[in-house]
């Protein structure tokens, strides 16, 4: 397999991916007396009361996120109607893909070629605003500019995406980037052990 020809994954970051996959990964509760009310009526009566959000900060694998500071701002234009709203719209995903690769100082070609997309998609990509992207081509176009975390997330949201830690797959993209390793092929070993769709 093609994988075997690249630097293989090494088993300390397995080890350490897979504890940071625990810390971030919502675990399924259990409950004593638990007995599969979850389909019935009974079964909101039997739930414990939430809590509200914490505003003090959580930490993810030495990770400090400070939950306030977190929150999405509030739109700095409101719009007085929808037509207005249209009018003012912010940088697509082409837009903000071409501007970082324009500030990378490389070319359309180096770009798509490291990011293993083909020239006939970057093509579209290039000559429609709007056009939307798949989840995993945005991630592979984030590996190859080398991508901030917070960067890569805009790029995401651009294209309507996000990464969630309800998904073992964006976990792995994530550490992956927080760790500075944008190999691709790393990253596809590491999803494939944890039996997660490759990029």
């Amino acid at each position: 397999m093609f994988l075997k020809r690249h630097k293989k994954i090494s088993a300390e970051t397995l080890i350490d991916l897979k504890r940071y996959i625990d810390l971030c990964y919502p675990q399924p509760v259990e409950r004593e007396g638990f007995t599969g009310l979850e389909d019935s009526e009974d079964f909101a009566g039997a739930m414990p009361p939430m809590r509200a959000p914490s505003q003090t900060s959580e930490s993810c694998a030495g990770r400090s996120v400070n939950k306030k500071s977190a929150r999405i701002a509030p739109a700095p234009y409101a719009a007085a109607s929808l037509s207005d709203a249209l009018n003012h719209l912010d940088e697509s995903f082409s837009e903000m893909l071409f501007r970082k690769i324009d500030e990378k100082h490389i070319t359309d070609a180096q770009c798509y070629k490291k990011a293993q997309i083909d020239r006939k998609l970057f093509s579209k990509i290039r000559g429609r605003r709007d056009y939307r992207p798949s989840k995993q081509t945005v991630i592979s176009f984030a590996l190859a500019l080398e991508l901030s975390l917070e960067e890569t997330r805009e790029m995401l949201m651009k294209a309507g995406y996000a990464l969630s830690h309800s998904s073992k797959a964006d976990i792995i993209v994530e550490y992956f980037i927080l760790h500075g390793i944008y190999d691709k092929f790393q990253i596809n070993e590491a999803l494939y052990e944890f039996d997660q769709t490759l990029l």
